[in-house]
Parts: C-alpha cells; sequence; structure tokens
C-alpha cells in the first residue's frame, strides 16, 4: 500500500492484482475511449475504497478468505469511484487531478463525459454479474446518490446560508454512500446478518463524511502541488465547505468576498488568509475526528476478537493525512 506498506501486507498482494483488472475491466473497442479510461486509472490513486473493502472482507468472511466476489466489488468500487471524479472534474471545470492533466484537458469535454458514462455502465455491468440482488441495489443507490450530491452543490453554489447540516447531507451524497454502500455489500457477500451489514455500513458513512471534511480542508491549506489540483478549488466554483461555513461564525468579513463571488484576482488567496486566521480549520478538524472516532467504535466495539487492527490503522490515516 502507498501510505502504510508493511502494515497492509495481507492485501498487498490482492490490491496489485485489482491494479491489473482494472486495466482489463476498462476495455473499449474506441482507441480515444480506452485511452481517455485508462488515464484515469494511470494516475494512481492510494486505493483507500478497495482496501476497506478487502480488510472487511477478510474480518466478515467465515474462513477470513477473501472471496472473488469481493475482489470483483473492490475493483466496481474503484470504477465507480474513478468514473465520478471525472465527472466532477468537468463540472468544476479542474484542469489536474493527482497532479496530472484532467481527461477533458486531454481531449474535450464530451470525451471526458462520455468516458465517465463508460465507466458507470461497464461497473454496472460488472456489477450485475455478481449474481447477487441485495448487492447490486445497494451499489446502485450509489450512482443515484451521486447524482443528487452534484446537483445540490449545484444549486447552493455561493449560497451563504448553507448549513453545517446542509454540508454533511451533501458530503454523504459526494463522497461517503459509495464508501458507507460498499462496506454493507461487503458484508452481504460474506453472508452476514443484517445487524452486522448495518454495523458496516455506519462505519463506511462516518468514514467517508471524516474523509469529505479532511479533503475540504486540504483543498484550503495545502499547496497545489501536494494536493495534486489548484488550492482553494472549492472556493473558487462556490462549494462552501466545513472551515468556511465555521470561519463565517468568526469572521463576517468574508460575507463581503463570497457576495461579489471572489470577483477580484487576490480574494480566493485573502479568503483563504482569513479563514487561516480564525478556528476554522481546527473545527473542521475536530468534526472530521468525531465521525472517525465514531466508525473507529463500532469495529473496536463489536469486532475486536476478528483482527481488525488493520482496518482501524486505515481509519486513523484518513485523519492525518495532513503529515
Amino acid at each position: 500500500m502507498l501510505f502504510a506498506k508493511n502494515s497492509f501486507l495481507s492485501i498487498n498482494k490482492d490490491i496489485s492484482e485489482l491494479n491489473i483488472n482494472l486495466q482489463k475491466m476498462i476495455g473499449a473497442k474506441h482507441p480515444i475511449l480506452y485511452a481517455a479510461a485508462k488515464h484515469l486509472f494511470n494516475t494512481g490513486g492510494k486505493r483507500i475504497r478497495p482496501s476497506l473493502i478487502l480488510l472487511i472482507a477478510k474480518i466478515t468472511a467465515k474462513n477470513k478468505k477473501i472471496k472473488p466476489e469481493h475482489q470483483r466489488l473492490a475493483e466496481i468500487t474503484e470504477i465507480i469511484h474513478t468514473a465520478s471524479l471525472v465527472h466532477d472534474d468537468v463540472i468544476d471545470d479542474s484542469d489536474t487531478r493527482r497532479g496530472l492533466d484532467t481527461v477533458h484537458n486531454i481531449f474535450t469535454i464530451k470525451v471526458a463525459v462520455l468516458a465517465g458514462d463508460f465507466l458507470f455502465a461497464q461497473s454496472s455491468w460488472y456489477l450485475a454479474n455478481l449474481n447477487n440482488l441485495e448487492v447490486v441495489k445497494t451499489i446502485s443507490k450509489v450512482i443515484t446518490d451521486f447524482a443528487e450530491g452534484e446537483v445540490r452543490q449545484g444549486l447552493t453554489n455561493f449560497d451563504i446560508t448553507i448549513s453545517l447540516e446542509d454540508y454533511i447531507e451533501k458530503s454523504f451524497y459526494k463522497t461517503a454512500t459509495l464508501i458507507a454502500c460498499s462496506c454493507k455489500a461487503t458484508a452481504m457477500l460474506s453472508n452476514c446478518t443484517k445487524s452486522v451489514q448495518n454495523d458496516f455500513y455506519v462505519y463506511g458513512k462516518h468514514l467517508g463524511l471524516a474523509f469529505q471534511i479532511i479533503d475540504d480542508i486540504l483543498d484550503i491549506t495545502s499547496e497545489a502541488n501536494k494536493l495534486g489540483k489548484p488550492a482553494g478549488s472549492d472556493l473558487k466554483n462556490g462549494n462552501f465547505t466545513a472551515p468556511l461555513i465555521f470561519a463565517l461564525e468568526e469572521n463576517p468579513q468574508l460575507y463581503q468576498l463570497i457576495n461579489q463571488e471572489f470577483l477580484n484576482e487576490n480574494d480566493i488567496n485573502r479568503t483563504i488568509t482569513i479563514i487561516k486566521e480564525t478556528k476554522g480549520i481546527q473545527k473542521a478538524k475536530d468534526l472530521a475526528q468525531e465521525h472517525i472516532q465514531l466508525a473507529i467504535d463500532i469495529i473496536r466495539n463489536e469486532y475486536k476478537y476478528n483482527n481488525t487492527e488493520t482496518l482501524i490503522l486505515l481509519s486513523n490515516y484518513i485523519i492525518h493525512r495532513f503529515n
């Protein structure tokens, strides 16, 4: 693994196999569509979502062994995640992703949208071939939630009345739903009880919310070369996140910059500076920590005898991505 290699030896082989399979699963007859889809996976990523699925599979499966269905679910989840990224980049007009040019920058917006659609279609086909109706229902809902999240975000751009509750709900639709549903689906494939399935759904939900909050903090605190995309992208697009919402409570001066939609060239940098001078970032970190703790408590309290140390380590990694 990219973030704690020695700690994840138990699934290193599975992740390597996943990387190979992803290239095979995106086969397309049209060369440009294939090149666009292949570029998405060549940009790397930490494979956090597949890692979660594989680790939960090892905890929940009766023989503690990852089944082929678990492996395929991990691959499907990564394809869905990647498809959502290419559509996000088009909507946000992002130039870079993970330090490389975005698909619509290399090709065209039309090709990028089609590449995203193609990946969603491929994931649906492989999902259907799992031959598990309950898993199909659970994961299919994610794609609907993605669309809901994008619509909600689009309707609240530059909306100074957005509440923390609105932000959390939007974050669920955009990020947490995939993690929550894939964690639940993993338990389904392990033939776990409804109670266990729901535990892992709630675990994934809190983990996903923490992940999104940390991402939103990094959008403000990280340098562009470390972030892999321009810093302050959320602000520029009028997508208001936890650090800004908390900062607004402390410094009303931000309202003027928002109302003029960062009209002047230096307004984004000025806004970031003001946010850093408030307790907004620390409050957002505290909020993310609360969600991580809620997630870890479920694992630690209910499944402490199931070799959950690595899963807890991965959960904690999410909150420590500042380092």
